[in-house]
């Protein structure tokens, strides 16, 4: 198969418990051509020593330290930095399958998709966090993981109208929202100037997604689960939404959204699906 280079950009703020497992799926990854950005995001714990070992370890690791700035602004210095014909985004405390990125590549290569969206895991663990993180001790092993597989889309090509049409049947979901379980052909961020807002304290990723979509015109799904979505109590998801929140961000959002919708003239027939974007709650 041809290798095009795929930049995977992966930021890190505070991640000592998750980052070395993180790293270790990227570079065992069955797919050989990477260019794997490790952007320490002014973490104050041991991430930037761990982010070192690797860097100093495998050539393809490019490790920058920055001040904090936040994960959007984090993802965009990637964005400045990549060079690949491919993106690829992993979070800090996830982990991909060791042939993910090849899946993703085979795919966007074969259909000469712009965009690649695949099924992921979701690992839930039963005393609501990672026995990687810090937690009180306990007695006795470890509990075992509970990992469900997730996904929407059946296996196969799609216009830019198919996949629109399908993203009404779950608007708010995960699974269309974030940026991990996809893969995207990066002349098109390049040439739209398109970046993750950093005035958004979440869902700056389905922003993302919905400017990139404006300007894609084909897309694949990939069926098979590809990412490994570790589910944190603590994350930014589960700590920081509030009523104000939700209902600013959503509102932000809505005019990207309708915006979208009414340029391929899809807006009237789907109407009531778009608004309820307003009020769903998003499934992870």
């Amino acid at each position: 198969m041809e290798q095009p280079l795929v930049s995977v950009i992966i930021p890190v703020y505070n991640a000592k418990n998750h980052i070395a497992r993180c790293i270790e799926s990227v570079c065992k990854q069955t797919y050989q051509n990477l260019e794997i950005l490790l952007l320490n995001d002014g973490s104050r714990d041991v991430s930037p020593e761990v982010c070192r070992m690797y860097a100093d370890r495998d050539s393809r690791i490019t490790l920058v330290n920055k001040p904090n700035s936040g994960v959007s602004a984090t993802r965009n210095l990637g964005l400045a930095m990549a060079k690949g014909e491919y993106l690829q985004f992993v979070d800090s405390d996830d982990y991909l399958a060791p042939s993910a990125t090849a899946l993703l590549v085979q795919k966007a290569l074969a259909h000469d998709a712009d965009m690649v969206i695949a099924h992921y895991y979701r690992v839930e663990y039963p005393y609501g966090g990672d026995p990687a993180a810090d937690e009180p001790p306990r007695s006795g092993p470890d509990p075992a993981p509970v990992v469900t597989p997730l996904g929407f889309l059946p296996e196969g090509f799609l216009d830019k109208r198919g996949f629109a049409e399908n993203l009404m049947a779950e608007p708010a979901s995960f699974y269309y929202g974030v940026m991990w379980n996809k893969l995207y052909r990066r002349k098109i961020v390049a040439e739209h100037e398109i970046h993750c807002s950093e005035e958004l304290t979440w869902s700056e990723d389905f922003l993302f997604n919905l400017e990139f979509i404006r300007y894609a015109e084909r897309f694949y799904s990939l069926a098979s689960p590809i990412y490994y979505y570790v589910r944190n109590p603590k994350s930014i998801c589960s700590t920081k939404i509030n009523l104000h929140n939700l209902v600013t961000t959503k509102a932000a959002l809505f005019s990207y959204y309708k915006e979208l919708y009414e340029e391929m003239g899809l807006y009237e027939a789907n109407k009531l699906q778009i608004y309820k974007y307003l009020v769903a709650s998003a499934e992870a």
